[in-house]
């Protein structure tokens, strides 16, 4: 059963997502929103007049696929124009409405004047604008007027309701898009003041906070609900709340969108509704029994191991490097070639048997697993908003774990309480004597690097299906260009679960196609820890001699805790409160997996950011 599309069928508010989201030819668009559940579209000009469909072709091609037309987008600095100006206009408006009629549309956008030609006078514009709407309703279609964050005289969406309003008009309305408004950040209040019938389209939009230029933020940094730093929960509440029940709309500008897969692109979009829905008022998808809400914190307990895509080749030294790090192995599962290392709380998986492999002689982190308190409430909110359960093969007598495809391939396993999956493991008897002296307590975060095209949908994933928390993105300067670097939370049962998603801010050049993995372990005294693993043989990652001449001069720490970070290669971060955070990184020699060791003060929620630049650079030169 298709549970997100039986769910929708239910929701008071129709899905729809403007061509512009999506890339690929408009034949490629329209079947990547129908596959995604949508029900409807907004046609953006350009899409039609490069296609080669011809519009009645068009109308047949949407009704084969299910979808309603909602929206066509092609009148632009029409309002407010000295007169002799606005008949020429208005002979194309006419030719657009006719184009309409033969492809089906319902409505036309026309957008706030933003030429140099425009007159600032609301009188003219309401008279203009009704001369427009006699030609829509002729033709029986509806004008939605939207005001533009940058329109020469009408930007803020309450200015272009004074003007509707004054042209009185059956057939016309106004569209509330959110970029536009959240950007300039107008007050919501207004919105109230809009009769429900009135509000003719909603268009959503998020965007990370950014200070631009709003064309130029709007045209390529809009992304879908949930993946930037708008509050478009309260804004949709007041929205609903005014009565509003058309459609909700995705309109978005962004140039990763548009070289991505648009069939994966248009699930992303069609998720990010669902969980816009959901937090807003429980229309979607938490109403349904069988579609739970996100994990809350006593659901989440914690992180229950990570596993290594080893291939047989680099378990050798995988084995030697978690045994310096002060791991030892523990298990040997009993029908797979995997084995289970452990330190205090933090458990490794190595697997040599992945079919799926990293470059020839290196290691991976292929998947994370998550204590919760049950599995199943989580797999099915996973099926409902289309994020893909891994096929898994067991015997009979092996404990029955759900697995989830992240966007970047690595799967999330839920080990649900009472699982007991550390029974699939003989037990490998006997210690070696250095894991005492590494003093580790647990798995403190799992750092995945992202291609560029799928860090948005990594971001909504973690957070619509997990319930993690974005906290404000941070932007690494590297030798190999910037770092764009998301850390999101949850509060579990006694811990933090922590992952952070690291994307290149541009491809090419000597940017990699994704940054590197880590895996960090805590430790109870993280000095110790870098003695015991140097005594092994590993390479704690350098830090240069500059660092810690800095480190003195802005954080002006004492000179014997000063030069035992020296000797350690530890770096070191305080927060604004004084809190601070030690640590060091180990590398293998494999390639793209590093080890961090942390040690956190309690109350540091950082990851000491300042101290990327260095650990890059080192990184670097090895």
């Amino acid at each position: 059963m298709d549970v997100a599309g039986d769910l929708a069928g239910r929701v008071p508010h129709r899905h729809s997502i403007a061509t512009v989201a999506l890339g690929g030819t408009l034949g490629e668009k329209l079947a990547a929103a129908s596959a995604a559940g949508f029900h409807g579209v907004e046609l953006f000009e350009p899409d039609l007049i490069a296609a080669p469909l011809a519009p009645e072709e068009v109308r047949r091609r949407l009704a084969d696929l299910g979808l309603v037309l909602e929206l066509y987008q092609p009148l632009r600095d029409i309002d407010a124009l000295p007169p002799e100006r606005f008949r020429r206009r208005l002979d194309l408006v006419r030719a657009k409405f006719d184009l309409m009629r033969r492809l089906g549309a319902r409505m036309a956008l026309l957008c706030t004047n933003v030429s140099p030609d425009a007159v600032d006078d609301d009188d003219l514009a309401a008279e203009q604008l009704s001369a427009v709407a006699d030609e829509a309703r002729s033709r029986g279609l509806t004008v939605a007027y939207e005001a533009l964050a940058w329109g020469t005289y009408v930007s803020e969406y309450d200015h272009a309701w004074r003007i509707v309003e004054r042209a009185g008009h059956p057939a016309l309305g106004v569209c509330l898009d959110s970029f536009h408004i959240l950007a300039r950040g107008t007050s919501l209040d207004g919105i109230a003041a809009i009769p429900a019938g009135k509000l003719f389209m909603l268009q959503l939009a998020d965007a990370p906070r950014l200070r631009m230029d709003e064309l130029q933020w709007s045209r390529h940094y809009r992304c879908f609900p949930g993946q930037g730093a708008f509050d478009l929960e309260t804004f949709l509440a007041r929205v609903l709340a005014a009565g509003y029940a058309g459609p909700l709309s995705l309109e978005i500008f962004n140039d990763i969108f548009r070289q991505a897969d648009p069939f994966r692109t248009a699930v992303d979009g069609r998720r990010s509704l669902l969980w816009l829905q959901e937090r807003v008022g429980g229309q979607t998808p938490s109403t349904d029994a069988r579609t739970p809400a996100p994990l809350a914190g006593g659901d989440l307990r914690g992180f229950a191991f990570v596993e290594l895509n080893a291939p047989p080749e680099t378990t050798g030294g995988v084995g030697r490097l978690l045994t310096g790090l002060g791991l030892r192995r523990t298990g040997l599962h009993r029908s797979k070639p995997v084995e289970l290392w452990e330190a205090g709380e933090a458990r490794i998986l190595v697997n040599s048997g992945r079919r799926a492999v990293p470059a020839p002689g290196q290691f991976a982190v292929a998947a994370v697993g998550l204590d919760v308190a049950a599995a199943e409430p989580v797999a099915q909110r996973a099926t409902a908003l289309r994020a893909p359960l891994v096929p898994r093969h067991r015997n009979w007598d092996e404990a029955d774990l759900v697995a989830i495809e992240a966007p970047d391939g690595v799967e999330i396993f839920l080990c649900a309480e009472g699982s007991g999956w550390r029974g699939d493991f003989d037990p490998c008897p006997g210690e070696h004597p250095f894991g005492a002296k590494a003093r580790l307590t647990g798995i403190d975060h799992v750092a995945l690097g992202q291609p560029l095209t799928l860090f948005h949908e990594s971001v909504l994933f973690y957070r619509s299906l997990l319930g993690l928390v974005p906290l404000e993105s941070q932007e690494l300067a590297s030798p190999n260009g910037l770092i764009r670097s998301q850390a999101l939370t949850g509060e579990a049962a006694g811990e933090t679960v922590r992952f952070v998603l690291n994307v290149p801010v541009l491809g090419g050049g000597r940017a990699l196609a994704r940054p590197a993995q880590h895996v960090a372990i805590r430790s109870a005294d993280i000095v110790e820890t870098a003695r015991a693993v140097s005594a092994q043989g590993l390479s704690v990652l350098p830090v240069p001699g500059n660092y810690y001449e800095d480190l003195a001069a802005r954080l002006g720490l004492d000179a014997a805790s000063l030069e035992t970070c020296r000797r350690g290669n530890i770096l070191y971060d305080e927060d604004s409160a004084g809190r601070a955070m030690r640590h060091c990184y180990v590398t293998s020699g494999q390639g793209g997996v590093l080890f961090e060791i942390v040690d956190r003060e309690p109350g540091y929620t950082g990851y000491g950011a300042g101290n990327a630049l260095v650990r890059m650079a080192a990184q670097a030169t090895r």
